[in-house]
C-alpha cells in the first residue's frame, strides 16, 4: 500500500493526508481500474491461449481417437507390426510426432525421416506422466502438446500410442502477444492513474479554495471574503453560496458587537469618571470616616479607576477593530525612549530596570506615544510577575531593515500551551501566581494590535519558572524614508 500511496503523493506534486477525500477516491478508482484492467488482461490471455492451441489440441484428439482403426484397417494387409508403421507414416505431419510401446514398454514403431523423434525426447516422456487429454508441456526450451492412450485392436491391447505436436514457434507468439498485452495494460493503467488523479484535484479544487478561504478570514475581511468558483458543480456552487451568506451573517453579528461594545465603553466611561471623583473627593475629604469607611471607599474608587481602565482598552480595541485608531508614523529614537521608560519604571514600581543598547542610534518608524504605551505595559507585566529581586532588561537591537525591543524579565514564565493564545482577549494564563485584580486581561491584546498598527510585529519566548522574552519588532526610519 505505501508504494500506491507514494505514487498517489507524487502524481499530484505535495503530500496529501491518507485520510483526506482526495486520496481515499484515488485510491479507490485506482484500485477499481487495476482490478479491472487486471482482470481484462487475463481474460484476454487465456483466450489467446484457449485460441492458438485450441486447435492442435483438437487434432491431437482426433488422430488419437483414429489411431486404433486405421492400424486396423492396415493389420488386414499384413501383420500388426507393419499396421502401426503404415498408419503412423500416414498421420505423421510436419512437426508431429507418434510412436507406439508395446505392453512390455519397448518401442514398437516411431515416426521416420524429419519427424523422428530423439531417443532422449522418448525417454523424457516415458518419464512423464503422460495425460489421455492433449496437455502443453515444456520440455527443454520447446513447448509441445503432449497424449498418450491405450492402442487396443479388436480388443486385444498393444501398448501405448504417444503423439506430440511441437508448438515452439505459435507459443513464443503467444507469449509474445501476452507480454505486449502487459505492457499496453501498464501504460493504459499509468495514463488512467495520472488522468483519475488530475480529474480528481480538478473537482475538488473549489473545496480545497473553500478550505484557504475559510482558513485564511479574520474579523477584520469578514465582509471582503467571498467565494468566487466557476464551472464547478451544482453541489460545490450551494455550498459556496451558503458560505458566502454565512460571512455576511457573521460580518454583520461582528460589526453588531464592535459597534455595541463601543458604545457601552463610552456610555459608562463618563458616568464611572463622575463617580470616580466624588469618591477620591470623599477620601479627600473624610476625615469624620471610620477606618472601615475609609477602606470601603478607597476599595470602591480603586475598581472604579480600574473599570475606567478596562473601558478605555476596549475603546481602544474597538477602535483598532474599525480602522479607526490611527497612528502618526514618524522617527522614534528609540535608545533615549527605552532609557526614559527603564527611569519611570524605576520611581514608579522602586524596581531595578537595565538599558541594554548598542552605540549606534536606533531609529525606528513608529507613533511614539504608542510604543511608549506598549513599552510601559510590557515593562509593568515584567515587573508584576517577576520577584522584587530580579532585574528586567530593556535590549534595544537593529538589523538592515528592522529595529528590535527586547523586554526580558526573570520572572514565573508561561506554559508553553498558553503562549500562542497569551495575546487573546481577556485571556489568562491559569494559576494563581499569574492572576493580578490589577490586570483587564487586554493589556497584551491591545499591545498586540497598536503593534501591528505599527506594521510592526511582536513575539513571546517563554519558560516557566524560567522567565519571558517578549520581541518588538518594527521597521527603521531609513528604510522608508
Amino acid at each position: 500500500m505505501h508504494p500506491l500511496r507514494n505514487a498517489i503523493t507524487h502524481l499530484f506534486g505535495k503530500r496529501i493526508s491518507p485520510t483526506s477525500l482526495q486520496f481515499r477516491l484515488t485510491l479507490e478508482l485506482i484500485l477499481l481500474s487495476l482490478l479491472g484492467m487486471g482482470s481484462v488482461t487475463i481474460w484476454a490471455s487465456w483466450r489467446m491461449e484457449k485460441t492458438l492451441v485450441s486447435a492442435h489440441k483438437q487434432s491431437l484428439e482426433y488422430i488419437a481417437t483414429h489411431f486404433p482403426e486405421q492400424v486396423e484397417l492396415y493389420r488386414q494387409m499384413g501383420s500388426v507390426e507393419s499396421g502401426v508403421e503404415r498408419t503412423i507414416d500416414k498421420l505423421s505431419t510436419p512437426g508431429l510426432l507418434i510412436w507406439v510401446r508395446n505392453v512390455d514398454g519397448q518401442l514398437m514403431s516411431r515416426s521416420s525421416g524429419v519427424n523422428m523423434p530423439s531417443p532422449d525426447l522418448i525417454s523424457a516422456v516415458t518419464q512423464t506422466n503422460v495425460p489421455a487429454q492433449p496437455t502443453v508441456f515444456q520440455l527443454g526450451d520447446r513447448y509441445v502438446v503432449l497424449c498418450g492412450s491405450p492402442l487396443t485392436v479388436n480388443g486385444n491391447p498393444l501398448g501405448q500410442v504417444y503423439l506430440l505436436k511441437d508448438i515452439t514457434d505459435d507459443q513464443m507468439r503467444l507469449n509474445s502477444g501476452i507480454h505486449g498485452l502487459i505492457w499496453v495494460s501498464i501504460v493504459t493503467m499509468t495514463l488512467l492513474m495520472i488522468a483519475i488523479a488530475k480529474r480528481i484535484r480538478s473537482a475538488l479544487q473549489p473545496l480545497e479554495q473553500m478550505s484557504q478561504v475559510a482558513s485564511a478570514v479574520s474579523a477584520d475581511d469578514l465582509s471582503a471574503a467571498k467565494l468566487q468558483l466557476h464551472r464547478a458543480p451544482d453541489e460545490i456552487l450551494g455550498l459556496a453560496q451558503a458560505f458566502n451568506e454565512m460571512l455576511v451573517r457573521l460580518s454583520g453579528s461582528w460589526e453588531q458587537q464592535r459597534q455595541f461594545v463601543g458604545n457601552v465603553s463610552h456610555e459608562l466611561r463618563t458616568p464611572l469618571t463622575v463617580i470616580s471623583g466624588y469618591l477620591q473627593s470623599l477620601l479627600r475629604r473624610g476625615d469624620n470616616l471610620s477606618t472601615h469607611q475609609q477602606q470601603a471607599v478607597a476599595t470602591a474608587s480603586a475598581e472604579a479607576e480600574r473599570t475606567i481602565r478596562m473601558l478605555q482598552d476596549l475603546l481602544d480595541l474597538a477602535r483598532a477593530d474599525s480602522g479607526n485608531l490611527h497612528f502618526r508614523l514618524a522617527p522614534v529614537m528609540l535608545n533615549t525612549l527605552v532609557t526614559e521608560i527603564a527611569q519611570m519604571s524605576q520611581k514608579v514600581g522602586n524596581r531595578q530596570v537595565h538599558v541594554l543598547a548598542t552605540a549606534d542610534d536606533v531609529i525606528a518608524c513608529a507613533d511614539q506615544d504608542r510604543l511608549q504605551q506598549v513599552l510601559i505595559n510590557l515593562v509593568d507585566n515584567a515587573i508584576k510577575y517577576s520577584a522584587s529581586d530580579q532585574v528586567v532588561e530593556l535590549v534595544v537591537e537593529k538589523t538592515e531593515q528592522q529595529a528590535m525591543i527586547h523586554v526580558r524579565d526573570r520572572g514565573v514564565g508561561i506554559p508553553l500551551a498558553h503562549q500562542t493564545r497569551i495575546f487573546e482577549r481577556f485571556y489568562r494564563v491559569d494559576g494563581s501566581v499569574t492572576r493580578s485584580r490589577d490586570g483587564t486581561g487586554l493589556g497584551l491584546a491591545i499591545t498586540k494590535s497598536l503593534i501591528e498598527g505599527m506594521n510592526g510585529r511582536i513575539c513571546l519566548r517563554s519558560k516557566p519558572g524560567e522567565g519571558s522574552l517578549f520581541t518588538i519588532t518594527l521597521p527603521l526610519w531609513t528604510s522608508l524614508s
